[in-house]
């Protein structure tokens, strides 16, 4: 009993005094150079980066299908879960800075050996044994192996977590653009409708005025050529609307259908761009955060791979009864007990333990540089956003004054062709350069406001935490519906 004692007194005194030992390097973020300004200066605008910016549209739809997808995506659902995934690794990797106990019994019937060195001659070679005891280990971290290794665990925890939020910034940016890019194809299409039944009024006017001849069938032809173009381009742009509908629908983790519509595009409001944008901002998007958090789980797992250099120290110990009567099972002559400390350490192992360190530091080279390829990449997409949104703004603004010159040129080139001044093919020619400038005026637009809205995508900003904040977890299935019994089939197709 003293010897134990003693042992157990000399392992908690070493444990006491190599506290705070812990091997492997700490960590250190990486200096990355920061720019002091973009190639694109929006010094004038109004600051939005931390609120809910999608709201500036002024469309309660819009609204409406961003709070559904934060509720309702199920790649937000996936993210959530894959956090409580690494929240359990954690937990797990933390119980092993504390004792480890457990308990068990047992029953066995046994028959020894009547020739066995020691057997009383005549006894009875059968017995039973009873048992109850309790049982406990302890890995003592002297070498702070498992503390590295709970760093890395945590690292992962805020990785996932950040992993969440990123697409969370991925869906909310996706359903605006998509809502954006659809209320363009309705204004297209809506154009296109114009056009057609503008074209067919203008055939059949034609139609009857070669009836009584005043035009040849060389102009009705011409005529009736603008009219298929402009028809045939309707079915177009309503298979573009019905396959962005039912994008929007996935995102939203319903199945496709058609969607409610708010403001249209001309009367949406224009989404300011954030004030200054400073580059601090980048710090908060949610790849340059995982990028970190992935780094510091590498850093920590280098450590983890250096303390197999160092000995393992254990303690166990046993507590419990045994009998060969249950009656006697609680009589303190039946106590058994044990108690004993065990060390183990490396002496030969032929590069084994040095091969897992330079792994280790090789994963963490490849973390360090994802976490600098990150940052840039950041820069790259942020001033790929401010220079889009400034160019497509000019390209926009040309592309309306030329559809006003050509609309202007269209309406002159009728009244000359009704004042005998020109051919039909001068009308035919302004038509149709209006028609398909319309339409690119449309495009333009929709360019313009997607990327006011990668500028927010990219930036980064308070905005995810508190769209964030707007998902909800999966809800419970009905009490009297067994969960996966439903059907995610639509009862009919479009």
């Amino acid at each position: 009993m003293n010897a134990r004692n003693a042992i157990a007194i000399v392992i908690l005194s070493c444990a006491a005094l190599l506290t705070g030992c812990v091997v492997g390097p700490d960590y250190q973020r990486p200096d990355v150079v920061m720019p002091e300004a973009w190639r694109i200066d929006y010094s004038s605008a109004e600051d939005f980066s931390n609120a809910r910016w999608w709201q500036q549209f002024n469309d309660p739809v819009l609204d409406e299908l961003i709070e559904t997808a934060l509720k309702e995506n199920l790649d937000i659902r996936i993210a959530a879960s894959r956090v409580d995934q690494f929240l359990g690794q954690l937990s797990t990797t933390r119980a092993e800075f504390f004792p480890q106990l457990n308990g068990g019994g047992g029953v066995s019937r046994n028959r020894i050996s009547e020739e066995a060195f020691g057997s009383a001659p005549g006894s009875d070679p059968y017995y039973t044994q009873y048992e109850a005891a309790l049982g406990a280990s302890w890995q003592l971290d002297l070498f702070g192996r498992v503390q590295r290794q709970t760093e890395a665990a945590q690292a992962q925890v805020y990785s996932s977590e950040q992993g969440r939020r990123g697409v969370i910034l991925s869906v909310v940016t996706g359903v605006t653009s998509s809502y954006v890019a659809l209320r363009g194809l309705d204004r297209q299409l809506v154009i296109a409708r114009e056009t057609e039944l503008s074209y067919k009024a203008s055939l059949e006017l034609f139609k009857l005025r070669h009836k009584y001849g005043t035009v040849s069938q060389f102009e009705v032809d011409q005529v009736d050529s603008q009219y298929r173009l402009a028809r045939a381009a309707v079915p177009l742009i309503e298979a573009q609307i019905a396959a962005q509908e039912n994008l929007i629908s996935i995102l939203l983790g319903r199945p496709p259908g058609q969607l409610a519509r708010g403001r249209t595009l001309d009367d949406m409001n224009i989404v300011g761009v954030p004030e200054a944008l400073p580059s601090s901002l980048l710090t908060r998007r949610p790849d340059i955060l995982q990028a970190e958090q992935n780094l510091i789980s590498a850093n920590a797992t280098v450590g983890v791979a250096e303390s197999l250099y160092y000995p393992d120290i254990s303690i166990t110990g046993t507590y419990g009864r045994a009998s060969e009567d249950l009656g006697d099972l609680l009589d303190s002559s039946a106590r058994i007990w044990d108690i004993g400390a065990s060390i183990t350490a490396p002496i030969f192992t032929f590069g084994r333990i040095a091969g897992q360190i330079q792994s280790a530091e090789a994963v963490r080279q490849q973390a360090q540089d994802s976490y600098r390829f990150t940052i840039l990449n950041a820069l790259k997409e942020v001033n790929d956003a401010l220079v889009s949104t400034d160019k497509t703004s000019q390209n926009f603004l040309a592309l309306k004054q030329r559809e006003n010159a050509l609309a202007s040129y269209a309406r002159l080139a009728d009244m000359r062709y009704e004042g005998g001044a020109s051919s039909y093919l001068e009308v035919l020619y302004a038509n149709s350069e209006l028609f398909q400038a319309q339409l690119n005026t449309v495009d333009s637009q929709v360019g313009y406001y997607s990327s006011l809205i990668n500028i927010y995508k990219s930036m980064g900003g308070g905005w995810i935490d508190q769209a964030a904040d707007i998902a909800e977890p999966m809800p419970e299935p009905v009490a009297d519906k067994p969960a996966g019994t439903e059907s995610l089939i639509p009862d009919s197709w479009r």
